[in-house]
């Protein structure tokens, strides 16, 4: 399994508009493959909207664009409000569980960091030996390291019931000593957050 993650930029004052027109559109995609989660930002880079698809691989991805692209109510007709794009492959921890519709959030975090080259398998192996005792105190969505996109690039996602609780647990797994796992910040060149909420149709919630 592979998630293509598309980050859009849109026009301040746009969120309402464009997801309206995007659930509308999405009515006719969701035939060809449906979403994993359609977000739009809180707190962080403003007037983003974050929209995550799951395929088999790049050709199935490929494929389904391309019949999806014949589609007369797809894409979404939003162009108008965009104002940039950014699209990334996300290949995720072969010993993660696949994204699944349901409730989760609502509050979710999307970390952003950029490795030193080389070292995504070693923080694999700590994540592995880490990730069950963190996922007892909040869910994690996905994690993986960006194929497509930037280089060195690292995205993990969590999920949490409110900011409240984000504190809270965050607190709690430092305490514990359950997170982070041991040697990551060594392999750190940038992190970035952002806090995404999302929109009534995204069947992740």
């Amino acid at each position: 399994m592979i998630y293509e993650i598309r980050t859009y930029r849109i026009a301040p004052g746009s969120l309402a508009e464009v997801e309206k027109r995007f659930g509308e559109g999405y009515e006719y995609r969701k035939k060809y493959s449906e979403l994993t989660a359609f977000l739009h930002t809180e707190i962080g880079p403003l007037n983003e909207i974050v929209h995550i698809w799951p395929y088999r691989d790049l050709a199935e991805r490929a494929r389904i664009r391309g019949e999806a692209s014949k589609d007369p109510n797809w894409p979404p007709k939003i162009s108008e409000f965009v104002r940039a794009m950014k699209s990334e492959i996300l290949v995720p921890f072969s010993f993660l569980p696949d994204v699944r519709p349901g409730k989760v959030g609502p509050v979710f975090e999307l970390r952003y960091y950029t490795l030193k080259p080389g070292t995504l398998p070693d923080t694999a192996k700590g994540w592995e030996a880490k990730v069950p005792e963190r996922t007892k105190l909040s869910p994690l969505v996905v994690a993986g390291g960006v194929e497509f996109g930037q280089a060195n690039g690292f995205i993990h996602i969590w999920a949490y019931s409110s900011m409240d609780q984000r504190m809270k647990i965050r607190d709690e797994a430092r305490q514990k000593g359950v997170w982070p796992p041991p040697g990551g910040a060594d392999r750190l060149l940038t992190q970035e957050n952002k806090i995404l909420l999302p929109a009534s149709f995204s069947p992740l919630q």
